[in-house]
Parts: C-alpha cells; sequence; structure tokens
C-alpha cells in the first residue's frame, strides 16, 4: 500500500481495507503506556506485525526482554508476541506501518490541558506519514484536538487528511486492573474525519474488539470520553458532600447508598472516599471545562463544584482523623498512622493523582509518624522520605495510633485490622456493623 497515489482516496482506502481482513497491515503505537501497551499487544495477537515507540528507554528495554510494566500485560504474553514486536524510542519504526495509534499522556499544567506530548507525537508520526496511512489518536483531550492541532501538524508532511491518509479518534476506556480481555469487551467509539476515515478505523479495532460504535466526526468521540468520566467525577462529589454532612445528620452514609442501590432502575451507586484519583476522573473533568470557557467565555459551574469537593476530600479526612484521635485523647502530631492502600483503585499498582498519598502527605505536614502498607505498592516518597510498604501484622496493626484505610484493596483482611488496631479510620466503607474502635467517613 506504500506509496497509493495522493488523492485516489477511494483507491488505498480499499487496499488498507483488504489489508485489515488478511491482517498483513503493520500497525503502530506511540505511547507504550497503561493504554498503548495492552493496544499494542491486542493487534499482535489479533494477527498484526506491530511496532511502538516510546521515548522511555527503560519501557522499550523492558518489552525487548519481555519484562511487562503495566498489570494488564502479562510478561507470557509479551514473550508470546515477541516475534510480531518492534519496539523503539525512535519514530523511525512507524515507516512501514498501515495504522498509527496515539496513546500519549495529557496531562494538566497550570490547571491548563498541555498537550505537548500529542502535538511531539504527531511531528514524529508526521515525518514518517505516507500516502495510505491511518492516524487514530486515543489520548483524553478536549473536542476539536483532532481536527484543530493534530491535522495541522500531520499536514506538514505535504498530504492531507481525509484525501491521501486518514485520520481519526477513538477515545482509550482502559480500566487497569480488570486485565487484558477487558479491551476486548469494552465497547469502542469511533469519529472519523470523514466517512470513509470512521469506517477504517472501526474496521481495524473490529479485528479484537467485539463491538464498535461510529460518530459522526472526532468532536462527538472526543466529548463522549470527557462525558463518561464527568458523569463519573460528578456523582462521586454529590456522595463526598453527603459524607461531610451525614455525621450532622447522624446517618451512616455508606448504609444509605446500599440501600438505594437496591432500587433496579434510576439509580447506580457511587462511594464517598478521601478523593479522585487516575488521570480520567482528576483530570479529564478539567479539559471540558477549559474548552466551555474558551469556546463560550461561560463557566461549566456544576463540574467545577464537583472538582472543588473532590479536592478538598484529602484535607477533610486528614481533620475526621484528628477528631478519632482527640476524642481518645492523642494530638495529631507525634501520632502513628498507617495507611492501607496508596495505589489510585483498589488492585492495581498506578498511583497516579492518588488522594491516598495526598492523604499521607498532610498527615506527616501535620507531624505525625505515617508509615503504609500497600501489596502493590513497594516504595512511596512522602514529605520527601522514602518509605516502603510494611508488612500487615498484628504487631504493627497494634502498635499504631490510628489505621487509616484509603484504598480498598481486595487482599486486605480488614476484618483483622479491625481486630488488631486500636483505632480504625474507614474512609472506604470497608468494614461493616457497628465497632467501637472504628470511624467511618
Amino acid at each position: 500500500m506504500k506509496g497509493a497515489p495522493v488523492g485516489r482516496a477511494g483507491s488505498w482506502r480499499r487496499e488498507l481495507s483488504r489489508r485489515l481482513r488478511d491482517r498483513s497491515a503493520r500497525i503502530g503505537v506511540v505511547g507504550l503506556g497503561y493504554v498503548g501497551l495492552p493496544l499494542l499487544v491486542s493487534a499482535a495477537r489479533a494477527g498484526f506485525r506491530v511496532a511502538g515507540v516510546d521515548l522511555d528507554r527503560g519501557r522499550v528495554e523492558a518489552i525487548g526482554a519481555g519484562t511487562s510494566y503495566v498489570g494488564d500485560v502479562s510478561d507470557d504474553v509479551l514473550r508470546e508476541i515477541a516475534g510480531l514486536l518492534d519496539v523503539s524510542t525512535g519514530y523511525g519504526v512507524l515507516a512501514a506501518c498501515d495504522v498509527v495509534v496515539v496513546c500519549v499522556p495529557t496531562p494538566l499544567k497550570d490547571h491548563d490541558p498541555d498537550l505537548e506530548h500529542i502535538r511531539s507525537a504527531g511531528e514524529g508520526v508526521a515525518k514518517q506519514l505516507a500516502p495510505g496511512m491511518l492516524v487514530i489518536l486515543e489520548s483524553t483531550t478536549y473536542p476539536g484536538t483532532t481536527e484543530e492541532i493534530l491535522r495541522p501538524i500531520l499536514e506538514t508532511s505535504g498530504l492531507t487528511a481525509g484525501r491521501d491518509f486518514g485520520l481519526a479518534y477513538s477515545p482509550e476506556r482502559i480500566d487497569p486492573g480488570r486485565g487484558l480481555d477487558h479491551l476486548a469487551e469494552t465497547p469502542k467509539v469511533v469519529g472519523g474525519l470523514t466517512k470513509g476515515c470512521g469506517a477504517l478505523a472501526a474496521e481495524f479495532y473490529r479485528a479484537f474488539v467485539h463491538e464498535v460504535h461510529m460518530v459522526s466526526s472526532p468532536r462527538e468521540a472526543e466529548l463522549a470520553k470527557l462525558i463518561e468520566n464527568t458523569y463519573r467525577h460528578v456523582n462521586i462529589a454529590l456522595m463526598n458532600e453527603l459524607a461531610w454532612l451525614s455525621r450532622d445528620l447522624d446517618v451512616d452514609i455508606w448504609e444509605a447508598i446500599r440501600a438505594a442501590a437496591t432500587k433496579p432502575f434510576g439509580f447506580q451507586p457511587f462511594w464517598p472516599g478521601p478523593g479522585v484519583g487516575g488521570h480520567c476522573i482528576a483530570i479529564d473533568p478539567s479539559y471540558l471545562s477549559w474548552r466551555v470557557g474558551q469556546r463560550t467565555g461561560h463557566r461549566l459551574n456544576f463540574v467545577e463544584h464537583a472538582q472543588e469537593v473532590n479536592a478538598r476530600m484529602p484535607r477533610f479526612v486528614v481533620q475526621r482523623v484528628g477528631d478519632a484521635l482527640n476524642v481518645r485523647g492523642k494530638p495529631l502530631r507525634g501520632s502513628r498512622i498507617l495507611g492501607i492502600g496508596v495505589a489510585y483503585k483498589p488492585d492495581v499498582a498506578d498511583t497516579r493523582e492518588s488522594p491516598s498519598i495526598a492523604v499521607l502527605e498532610l498527615l506527616a505536614a501535620s507531624g505525625a509518624r505515617v508509615a503504609y502498607h500497600d501489596p502493590f505498592v513497594e516504595k512511596l516518597q512522602i514529605a520527601g522520605k522514602t518509605l516502603r510498604s510494611s508488612p500487615l501484622t498484628p504487631a504493627l496493626l497494634s502498635a499504631q495510633d490510628c489505621v487509616l484505610v484509603l484504598t480498598a484493596h481486595s487482599t486486605v483482611d480488614y476484618e483483622r485490622v479491625v481486630a488488631s488496631a486500636p483505632l480504625v479510620f474507614d474512609a472506604r466503607g470497608v468494614t461493616r456493623g457497628t465497632r467501637s474502635n472504628v470511624v467511618r467517613l
């Protein structure tokens, strides 16, 4: 397909479609993190030859050695696809690719979207772009990014998107900790610059994803991702705000939510906690709020209030821990506090934007003697010190002034924690019943 005549869109689309069907197409992935590596592996397991680009040499060397750094991808799977795989820190490996998927981070910088990784990846891909390629952006971003930011960069190649090469957006829907098969089982949303671009992107994903949903343009697909995560963000904020009020109302918020969840229609349970973490909920709503302000001059008040509520939760947890200690005649300063769980969600090693870490940092700043246990996170920087996960022994638990449940890992025996610790502050609702040594958020 390389070298297909410029301007003959129908010709190269038919050829790419054929290569996707017979698996002779070569697939490139830029950014081999928790999104890109599972995608790369899934494409290879579907029978495609694959090429990966990541600027982190350590990642590239690990993949080459058959060692995975992403929990949902096993070493065995990497070794299984080794013969189909070419990874590099340089973009040259993409020159032979028919489809290139960009899966780079989109963080915040001074509370505004930082698209530098997308721009850099676009520049790298543009240098390898050839007639008949299909480029897909998966990085979470605001509506308009694919067309207004990535497209002009790619067109510095002298090729025109939609005519000479395909361009589409498909939001990642990776849920860390759910395993590699979760990618195949989660429907994929696709929006192409043209109908033809969208159809090719959908055909590519159907090779290893059970269901693909097409939308009219990249903008609808970009917004769909932000809607998904803003929905969760806002509903978690509602539960967190109710958690603040539940003490004054003398109500067990956890029991009330579980009761509401028995309704089989019109309600989905969300749970309070020490805040929100990960890339999706902690960052994505800011992309939506920023874009609305940029385009309309108006604030997205509903979302911004949710951000304020969730951002205050780590400090609220510290306040509640201090109150619980005071009741027992102990000041927060100098108290021994063990945090259980520092990952941003259960049963993963991912600590990005973790509210658990924010809580431990605030406790340390208040003078508490902080330690932690997390079966997935071996070491951690807290208040400039390197801490290591402590074994969760009865002796350790009984020596604490307070044990603080921050992340509800399923591997932890919470009954044993309650039985051994003099005081447990449960910020995740994992304890049940009424115990004199348990305080819930």
